[in-house]
C-alpha cells in the first residue's frame, strides 16, 4: 500500500485559506473521520472524542483530565491550590486548536450538534483558564478568541434549529447569542467593538437571511391582507379578516390601524 498523500489529494483541491474545503470518509477501523484539506495536504480527525485519537491520563481529552482534577481539589475544600502551569495552559491551547479544524470542518459538512459540541469544549477551555491560569497572560492569550468561538456556537445551533424547521427557535438563539457577544465585549470594557465586531455582523446577515426565506404563517398572511384591505378602504373585507384572525386567537388593531 503506497504512502503518497498525492493518491488521497488526487482530484481534492485546495481551494484557499478563506474556503473551508472537508469530507467525511470511513478509516481502516471502520469508524467515521473527518478531513480537512489544506494548503500542503490534509489534517485527519476523530468525528467523537479528541480529534487526534488521543486519550491523554486516560480522559477522552485533556479538558475532561483538568477538569477532574480540579473538581477533586474542590470536593477536599482546596480549589485555591488547583492552577495551571504555563506548560499545561499552552497543551490545552493545543487542544482548543485540534477542536478548532474539526469545528470549521463540521460545520462546512453541516454537522451542526458536533459543531456546537466542539465550540462548547473551548469556551470551558477558556473559563478554565480564565479561573485557573497561575500567568494571567496565559489566558489572556486565548481570551481574545472567545467572541470568535461564541459566534461558532451561535450559528451551529441557530443552523440546526432550521435544519429541524425550527424558525422562531432560530431566530431565539441568533438574538441570544448577539447578546452574548455583546456583553463579552462590555465586560472587556471595550463596548467600541460592538460595532466593529467581525463576529456580530455575520450573525446579523444571518439573521437577515433567515427572516428573507421564513415561510409565512396563515396569520401573517391575513394580518398582511388586513393592512392591505384597510389601505384600500375595503372595510367590509377588513371586517372578514378581522373574524378570521379573532378566530384564531389573534388581536388584530382597531379599525383604521
Amino acid at each position: 500500500m503506497t504512502k503518497d498523500l498525492n493518491e488521497i489529494l488526487e482530484g481534492w483541491e485546495y481551494e484557499g485559506f478563506d474556503r473551508v474545503v472537508a469530507r467525511k470518509i470511513v478509516g481502516l477501523d471502520g469508524k467515521e473521520k473527518v478531513q480537512l484539506r489544506i494548503e500542503m495536504g490534509v489534517l485527519q480527525m476523530e468525528m467523537d472524542g479528541r480529534p487526534d485519537g488521543t486519550q491523554p491520563y486516560g480522559y477522552e481529552s485533556l479538558l475532561d483530565y483538568y477538569q477532574s482534577r480540579l473538581a477533586q481539589h474542590r470536593r477536599q475544600g482546596s480549589e485555591s491550590e488547583f492552577q495551571l502551569s504555563h506548560e499545561e495552559c499552552v497543551e490545552l491551547q493545543r487542544e482548543s486548536l485540534q477542536y478548532y479544524h474539526r469545528r470549521i470542518s463540521l460545520l462546512a459538512l453541516r454537522e451542526f450538534d458536533r459543531a456546537a459540541a466542539d465550540a462548547e469544549h473551548n469556551l470551558h477551555i477558556l473559563d478554565l483558564l480564565k479561573e485557573h491560569a497561575a500567568h494571567p497572560e496565559d489566558w489572556m492569550r486565548s481570551e481574545q478568541y472567545r467572541a470568535f468561538i461564541m459566534s461558532h456556537r451561535v450559528r451551529a445551533l441557530t443552523l440546526a434549529s432550521l435544519d429541524r424547521g425550527r424558525y422562531q427557535e432560530a431566530l431565539e438563539r441568533l438574538e441570544q447569542g448577539i447578546h452574548d457577544i455583546k456583553q463579552v465585549f462590555e465586560g472587556w470594557g471595550r463596548s467600541d467593538l460592538i460595532d466593529s465586531s467581525p463576529e456580530i455582523a455575520a450573525l446579523e446577515q444571518l439573521r437577515k437571511e433567515i427572516l428573507d426565506r421564513k415561510p409565512v404563517t396563515r396569520r401573517e398572511r391575513l394580518e398582511r391582507a388586513l393592512r392591505e384591505a384597510i389601505e384600500r378602504e375595503e372595510y367590509e373585507t377588513a371586517a372578514q379578516l378581522r373574524d378570521q384572525l379573532r378566530a384564531m386567537g389573534a388581536r388584530p388593531g382597531p379599525r383604521g390601524q
